[in-house]
């Protein structure tokens, strides 16, 4: 998940006169915000010429033009593949990037569709959305350059984890007037702790095979139409990863419950439909789950959003992740067969 250290909220309004000259789009009619991204700001735009979806590229980690230009190019080859996606409006100056007032806009077709959740989907659907999954990482290594390395990411040092849940603590401890949320966040970093130290001999090694990846496949970014996906959108984050384990987190989203379990009958069947579609065996995914369970035992990014920067947007999102990394530890051995079985 997105650890910017910048809220959308406070973008300034998009410069729509010099932006629909630069694309020659007409003029515009009427501009809404799209509320449901985390970093950057999306409007929903109607035009004399037509409907858009314009993007501020506002986080300052994903906003620099060239690495934007190189998203956009990526999606136009892999439109060019039959993928689903919504390739950016090319400006009249040839490029698809806008760049005016020191910001980064994008203009893109408006797509008509709905976000679905997993618990949305019919086991056909997860079928559907793992085999997705699957061609959008096979499609990436044809249209995008060669890679560099194969460097490796580290998992989680623990010394590093404890630190950072002895500060929670500490600041958990300060809020005041004291409420609910800090009461279960007290809960959640006593009982990671105790979980992290029963399981400290369980750190995995290295992360496995990379490849290109969206980098953030999830619900939000996931467009359908009926039954059938639409548009993969929000190509922020494309970049070289382990691939197989973008897959488990990207199941992990769609198929965790408000209890924080998971759906492991659709994860079953996105998982097997995404093995044979990505040409991915079951020890890499056995391997993937792993190091994703690894990652969500150390992972407090909605706390730190909280206390240290006062972000509270994804506050209703913790009481299931929360959760999720304790049941997924009692079992992880159900969890681990639906990827692999």
């Amino acid at each position: 998940m997105p650890r910017s250290s910048v809220s959308p909220a406070l973008s300034p309004a998009p410069p729509l006169g010099a932006l629909l000259r630069r694309y020659a789009a007409g003029a515009p009619l009427a501009c809404e915000p799209v509320d449901q991204g985390l970093l950057n700001r999306g409007y929903r735009l109607a035009t004399t010429r037509g409907r858009y979806f314009l993007k501020h590229h506002f986080d300052p980690e994903t906003a620099d033009p060239a690495a934007i230009a190189r998203q956009h190019r990526a999606t136009q080859r892999l439109a060019d593949l039959g993928v689903p996606v919504a390739p950016p409006l090319t400006g009249t100056d040839g490029r698809t990037v806008a760049v005016i007032g020191g910001h980064a806009y994008a203009l893109h077709p408006w797509i008509d569709g709905r976000h679905r959740s997993g618990a949305q989907l019919t086991t056909e659907q997860c079928r559907r959305l793992g085999a997705l999954l699957g061609v959008v990482h096979a499609s990436l290594e044809r249209v995008m350059p060669p890679r560099q390395s194969e460097e490796r990411a580290e998992s989680a040092d623990l010394a590093d984890t404890f630190a950072l849940i002895d500060d929670l603590l500490a600041r958990v401890r300060r809020h005041r007037p004291a409420d609910a949320f800090d009461e279960l966040a007290r809960h959640r970093l006593l009982e990671r702790r105790a979980l992290l130290e029963r399981h400290a001999d369980r750190r995995p090694p290295q992360g496995g095979s990379v490849g290109w990846v969206h980098g953030d496949f999830h619900p939000f970014n996931v467009l359908y139409r009926g039954d059938t996906p639409a548009a993969i959108v929000d190509w922020d984050r494309l970049g070289v990863q382990p691939r197989a384990e973008e897959a488990v987190r990207a199941a992990v989203i769609f198929f965790v419950r408000p209890a924080g379990t998971l759906d492991l009958t659709r994860v079953r069947a996105y998982a097997r439909a995404y093995r044979r579609s990505a040409r991915a065996t079951p020890s890499e995914l056995s391997a993937a789950v792993h190091r994703v369970w690894w990652e969500r035992l150390n992972d407090f990014w909605i706390l730190r959003w909280h206390y240290e920067r006062g972000d509270t947007r994804a506050d209703p999102q913790f009481p299931a992740a929360s959760a999720l990394a304790v049941w997924w530890t009692r079992e992880y051995d159900a969890v681990c067969e639906a990827f692999v079985g």
